[in-house]
């Protein structure tokens, strides 16, 4: 159960890494979905099970109309990837 928790932590502090280090809306998302998830998981490990359902339906549903309105302000083509060389840089420079 430690390891669980230990990994559900690291799951938090990547998933605020990638949406603190990309600039795209569509993959900083991806970041946000696996951060709450996990913080989620970590409170629903803690025996808190109403407050970790509670938080992710109004987290992820208010989160994720701003990003519906921020994806459709931001019509990009070609959006910036993990991949890509700016943001392994921001990465590494919130690392």
């Amino acid at each position: 159960m430690a390891y669980f928790v230990l990994f559900l932590g690291v799951c938090f502090v990547l998933g605020a890494l990638a949406v603190a280090s990309n600039p795209s809306p569509y993959y900083g998302v991806v970041g946000l979905v696996l951060g709450s998830a996990a913080g989620c998981g970590w409170l629903l490990s803690l025996g808190a099970s109403f407050i970790s359902l509670v938080l992710f339906m109004v987290y992820l549903g208010g989160m994720l109309v701003v990003f519906v309105y921020s994806v459709s302000l931001a019509a990009d083509p070609f959006p910036e990837a993990w991949g890509d060389w700016r943001v392994v840089a921001y990465g590494a420079g919130f690392v």
